[in-house]
């Protein structure tokens, strides 16, 4: 664990910054998309996940080094911080003129990816960026209750709070923009945001603050923030949810294959949610429309056809029709593509499926639980009536951590056989470098310059309607055939989680 931990601080990092995965000889680094050398990547798996797991290591073994490799982590945290206190998907300690460099062309030129075409200045939500790092933030202050870490941590807290809505959603991005609009559509980035669990991460975040700091003034925007699912609700014969919604709460889109529609995705989520918030508060009102939800979702079951690829419900449905919504594209790269949305599922996205998979069984399972609670017996043990009586657990990366489902100590971990067996391999196959060598799956075409030629309008060719990847001028990620060996921070964590619980294990015995 030393060792490893040693080559990804003193090696792999760059002034206790991470990215995703590297090249041995860091000619090439990514995130989600190919990154610079001094950048810094905030969506997990990247610098506050390695945060964490330096302090899940040091509760393991009281070693101080990792708390100390956890403040190095912790100073490119605080650098990336926005001044409104949250974090950008990425930072770069060459300066804000490189990174808006990266943005026009790297960022520009990835197909998919366009959350990375354009440079806002600002703050997300997004993909749990700020939520990870406030969290390790949180967890590095109440460690040692080092005064230096309460000022960007409040920053944090400070920056949850201003962002929600009066209705008590969350914005995808704050502060609030609004110039970068899509395809006749607005700029999205201001709308109440589910996607990709902002409200979920904020709740928790929240929770989290309430419990360990006994911060009483945002027990009021958590429980606004339940409300918001209440009200954002639609109702009959739709009884679902959007991806996003406008601030006077209609549904709207967001990427261009993210049409304006209902998402079964989201309202599986917000099932689940809701059934969380009646075990928070004992209020019924959590449960009262959750069978109608369901019974929705069930009458738009899919038939079991080889177009849909396996999946069980289709994810975008038509406002007002119940129509499923399949989003494709034509063209070849961001100069001449364009994304478009019809009734038919054939050459549906390999990177964005229009088809999803939903147990509505379980989800009755859930509901049905749940009902079986009375108010009084669904609060007990609730973060909101037992502040500071629950503790955060000792360790974030072993498994999902969420003080607002109620379940983080009850994580499974491995069977001791199964560790030792693990630990074992981990042990053995650590090169003498220090690093564990990886497959990297996934690779980008390096930026060639702007696409070629006048935009022209998209060509009818499907030739990349399934890829994951357009021709060379596109810079997103594909998976390859054959990839090398790299360092992945991903595998990184993953292995160090598996010794943290073969030494809990042997603690025990």
């Amino acid at each position: 664990m030393k060792l490893a931990s040693q080559f990804m601080l003193d090696k792999v990092s760059y002034r206790g910054a991470f990215v995703w995965s590297y090249l041995p000889d860091f000619s090439r680094q990514w995130g989600e998309l190919e990154a610079r050398r001094s950048m810094i990547w905030m969506q997990p798996p990247g610098t506050a996940t390695v945060g964490h797991l330096l302090l899940d290591a040091y509760n393991a073994t009281g070693d101080e080094y990792y708390y100390s490799a956890a403040e190095r982590v912790a100073g490119a945290i605080i650098y990336a911080q926005h001044p409104s206190g949250g974090w950008n998907y990425l930072a770069d300690f060459a300066g804000e003129a490189a990174l808006k460099e990266w943005y026009a062309t790297i960022g520009k030129h990835a197909w998919r990816l366009e959350e990375f075409q354009h440079y806002y200045g600002n703050a997300t939500f997004d993909d749990a960026g700020t939520a990870e790092a406030a969290k390790f933030l949180l967890r590095l202050y109440t460690a040692k209750l080092d005064p230096k870490y309460r000022s960007p941590l409040d920053k944090a807290i400070d920056f949850v709070l201003k962002s929600q809505y009066p209705i008590g959603g969350w914005p995808q991005r704050f502060p609030l923009m609004y110039d970068h609009p899509g395809k006749n559509q607005p700029d999205y980035t201001s709308f109440i945001t589910f996607n990709d669990d902002v409200a979920a991460e904020n709740i928790d975040f929240l929770l989290m603050c309430y419990q360990v700091l006994g911060d009483a003034r945002v027990r009021e925007p958590v429980i606004r923030a339940m409300n918001a699912f209440i009200v954002t609700q639609m109702g009959a014969p739709q009884p679902g949810w959007a991806l996003q919604y406008t601030p006077e709460l209609q549904p709207a889109g967001a990427r261009s294959y993210e049409p304006k529609s209902l998402h079964v995705p989201t309202t599986a989520d917000n099932i689940r949610m809701l059934i969380q918030f009646y075990r928070m508060t004992g209020e019924t009102k959590f449960l009262a429309r959750i069978p109608e939800a369901i019974d929705w979702l069930e009458s738009l079951a899919l038939p079991n056809k080889p177009e849909y690829e396996g999946r069980s419900h289709p994810s975008f449905i038509e406002l007002g029709t119940n129509r499923a919504l399949f989003t494709h594209r034509r063209g070849s790269n961001i100069g001449n593509g364009e994304y478009y949305v019809d009734y038919q599922a054939k050459h549906m996205l390999a990177h964005y499926k229009s088809a999803t998979r939903v147990d509505i069984p379980n989800l009755r399972r859930a509901y049905e639980q749940a009902l079986t609670l009375s108010p009084e017996q669904a609060v007990v043990g609730s973060p909101l009536y037992a502040m500071g009586e629950i503790r955060l657990p000792a360790f974030f990366t072993l498994g999902k951590v969420s003080v607002s489902d109620l379940n983080f100590r009850a994580q499974k971990p491995e069977k001791a056989a199964d560790v030792g067996v693990q630990a074992d391999v981990l042990i053995n196959s650590l090169n003498p470098q220090g690093y564990w060598p990886t497959p990297l799956y996934y690779t980008t075409n390096p930026y060639r310059g702007p696409v070629p030629g006048e935009k022209k309008p998209a060509q009818s060719t499907e030739t990349f309607a399934a890829t994951m990847v357009g021709d060379e001028w596109d810079t997103s990620p594909y998976p390859v055939d054959n990839p090398v060996m790299g360092i992945s921070t991903a595998a990184f964590v993953k292995n160090m989680g598996v010794l943290i619980q073969y030494l809990q294990q042997q603690a025990s015995q």
